[in-house]
């Protein structure tokens, strides 16, 4: 079966690649999950599409991608979230919140989908994430989570 990815598929292909697949896995995972579309002659303006908005999401720019690398390496951003006494939190610190204080605390914008936590961040402390600036860059991004000051209700 020949199907159109609309999203990355960890060792299957990127979004916008036509890809080749059997039968069933494609009728019964990939297609009612969303993540690929059925190849047509006249997917290939789709294909265009997905292909130019992925080229947005990426940084082009190799060298920008480097200079970004040093510049998370070397600093690390601050989440503020609601904890317990004990320093655990309510919930757990998620990729766009990072994302979100890189892009006010550090000045670099960073897609959220290219960060990647790889156990989930459910405690006040020092963490790190990796995230992909460009094919060939990845980079080490310092997390500290910081209770959050609330007012106490009298």
């Amino acid at each position: 079966m020949k199907l159109i990815l609309t999203r990355d598929v960890e060792r299957l292909g990127n979004a916008g690649e036509v890809v080749e697949v059997k039968d069933g896995y494609g009728r019964n995972y990939l297609l009612p999950k969303g993540v690929a579309i059925k190849w047509t002659k006249g997917a290939q303006k789709q294909i265009d599409l997905i292909s130019e908005a992925r080229r947005k999401r990426i940084i082009g720019d190799l060298d920008a991608a480097h200079a970004l690398r040093e510049k998370l390496e070397v600093e690390s951003v601050t989440v503020s979230k609601i904890a317990d006494d004990n320093g655990r939190l309510f919930g757990s610190v998620s990729a766009a919140d990072i994302a979100e204080a890189v892009n006010e605390q550090l000045g670099a914008t960073i897609d959220r989908r290219a960060i990647t936590i790889a156990s989930p961040i459910k405690s006040i402390g020092e963490h790190e994430v990796s995230a992909r600036l460009h094919d060939d860059v990845a980079a080490t991004i310092k997390v500290s989570v910081l209770r959050e000051k609330t007012k106490k209700k009298r």
